[in-house]
């Protein structure tokens, strides 16, 4: 298979559009991202290429991870993996592991066992390379008190990965953040602003953010889920820790949940929904009390309406009963990601 790797249109100011062809020459796939990007290298084709089924290409791959502090366990055999151009939520309950992850990820700690490798190389190791490529946002943002915040987004930028003069300040707009004021004045959301157009106005291949709109309002929430797609049309990578459920639900291709330092569940959310049930409410012609021992939590509305839950398995042959009793009105809702997540939290909790 060939591929031209890109093409500039030379009258539309950095404008591209990369093509893959097969061994006929026909065109099996484009991309076209929404915005010119002129600082586009050849080294960052490959982004795309996995995408296509051209290749493997993943950003974090972490196999069996052990780390302990004494005797305390705070990652027992944990796996997990990025392909490059996604988003991946990686969500637990507090203490499950998620921050001993993250530090690991980012070559500030090292792992006691296990294998990591976050875009090819060793994060312990290679540390000072790869925060060249990699942008990292905590929840609780702590800045220079004597510095402004414009300050703080470029010493952040030459200290990582560069600095767009445009797109900082077109992030310093859409934020809606005073780039002249001290850090020791601004508010928490206003120091997460900070750091996040510090992160969206460099040049990072991969995106670790770790609760990263903690005291955002809710239209800066949006600014913020705009800005991740946008990244996401320019092949990068982004894993997305929040207890923002919503938002997890709204961006992320894959999630990974994960319990005391172990992966519990990892998919897409059409994968996970698979294994839990969906909620119906139904108004059938004939009475309906019949179902009660079919399915659960089966709530009657009188002799012709109820609710209850169904496996995503059983739900062919719940169906089909139903179809049996008449159905005059039905209406089906898969679990929502807060549904997905609180079955392990509940367990967590309940322990």
């Amino acid at each position: 298979m060939a591929v031209f790797p890109f093409s500039f249109d030379e009258g539309d100011e950095g404008r591209y559009k990369l093509e893959a062809l097969d061994a006929d020459g026909e065109v099996i796939g484009d991309h076209s991202p929404a915005k010119p990007n002129p600082g586009l290298t050849q080294a960052r084709v490959g982004v795309w290429l996995s995408g296509w089924g051209m290749g493997s290409s993943v950003a974090i791959k972490v196999r069996d991870l052990h780390k302990a502090f004494g005797s305390t366990k705070a990652l027992d055999g944990l796996d997990l993996e990025v392909e490059t151009g996604q988003v991946m939520g990686f969500l637990g309950p507090n203490g499950s592991g998620k921050s001993t992850t993250i530090r690991v990820l980012m070559g500030l700690m090292r792992q006691d066992q296990g294998q990591v490798e976050v875009l090819g190389q060793d994060p312990w190791r290679h540390a000072v390379e790869l925060h060249r490529r990699i942008t990292y946002v905590p929840g609780d943002v702590n800045l220079w008190p004597g510095l402004s915040g414009g300050e703080t987004i470029d010493l952040l930028g030459r200290l990582g990965t560069g600095l767009d003069p445009a797109r900082r300040a077109e992030m310093i707009e859409r934020f809606d953040l005073d780039p002249t004021k001290k850090g020791r004045t601004y508010s928490k959301g206003n120091r997460q602003k900070v750091a996040l157009v510090a992160a969206f106005a460099g040049q990072a291949d991969l995106f670790v953010l770790d609760e990263p709109t903690a005291g955002l309002d809710p239209l800066m929430e949006s600014v913020f889920q705009d800005a991740i797609r946008e990244q996401l049309d320019e092949g990068k990578t982004v894993l997305l820790s929040s207890h923002i459920l919503a938002e997890v639900e709204s961006l992320c291709d894959r999630v990974t949940i994960i319990r005391e330092g172990r992966t519990v569940e990892s998919g897409t959310l059409s994968e996970l929904r698979h294994l839990t049930s969906t909620s119906i409410e139904v108004t059938t012609t004939s009475p309906i009390g019949v179902m009660a021992d079919e399915v659960t939590n089966f709530v009657a509305d009188g002799d012709h309406r109820a609710t209850f839950s169904v496996p995503t398995a059983d739900l062919p042959g719940v169906m089909s009963r139903l179809a049996e009793l008449g159905i005059e009105a039905l209406e089906s809702q898969p679990p929502t990601m807060e549904e997905l997540f609180m079955r392990h939290y509940a367990v967590d909790s309940a322990e």
